[in-house]
């Protein structure tokens, strides 16, 4: 191992790296914003300050980036007011909030703040670029044809994620239907002892946010229970 050899390094390299997708069905695009300024440097800075080193982390994947938060940050779950104002990264990109992001990082600080909880914990997405279509967020599983398209995809994805070094024993989900497909890809490839699945924290935003403390509550406690 070289000093640069690290799990943020690795990481960089991952989602610089990761493949156009193929031809999509029904209009759907892909995109890769690590490729792009100032998501690249922002990834970058974040990488150095949070995952320079190869600590073991357990991985919390969502479904697939979306444009305001990863798409213009570079970091998963992270708006740029939370990248600004929660890990300390400067940036001039609008201060748009992100649902997501406001739940992740409620979690985040619940258990330390960035700095413990990055130790600690990853953060990605089962298939790492952004979809769109008609300008607007797609979900890879809106369509069973755009699934079964990215499906060679995800495999490399999650094969290439898990190797960056997470830990093997247990893997959670950001999503329930989310969840469905990772159990799946888990099944094929016996890459992790046991997936826990947890609500999108955007559907808690938007659906559940009465009872917001409540799950923050509940996945800081799971999730303690796992360091």
């Amino acid at each position: 191992m070289t000093t640069l050899d690290t799990f943020g390094t690795r990481l960089t390299t991952f989602l610089n790296g990761f493949p156009a997708a193929p031809p999509l069905p029904g209009e759907v695009t892909a995109y890769n914003p690590y490729q792009t300024s100032p998501a690249g440097e922002l990834l970058h800075q974040f990488a150095q300050q949070f995952y320079a080193d190869n600590q073991p982390r357990v991985a919390l994947l969502g479904i697939n980036p979306g444009r305001f938060g990863a798409g213009t940050t570079g970091v998963a779950f992270t708006d740029p007011a939370a990248l600004q104002r929660h890990c300390g990264i400067p940036n001039q990109l609008p201060q748009r909030p992100e649902l997501s992001s406001q739940f992740v990082y409620q979690l985040v600080d619940a258990l330390g703040g960035p700095q413990i909880f990055y130790q600690h914990f990853y953060l990605g997405s089962l298939y790492p670029l952004v979809l769109l279509r008609n300008g607007k967020n797609y979900n890879y599983y809106d369509a069973a044809a755009v699934s079964k398209a990215l499906w060679p995809h995800m495999q490399q994805s999650i094969r290439q994620q898990a190797d960056l070094g997470l830990r093997r024993d247990v893997a959670i989900s950001l999503g329930r239907r989310n969840g469905e497909y990772f159990q799946a890809l888990n099944q094929e490839l016996q890459l992790f002892e046991q997936v826990l699945v947890f609500d999108h924290p955007r559907y808690l935003m938007q659906y559940k946010r009465h009872l917001v403390p409540d799950f923050v509550q509940q996945y800081t406690a799971i999730l303690a229970e796992l360091l």
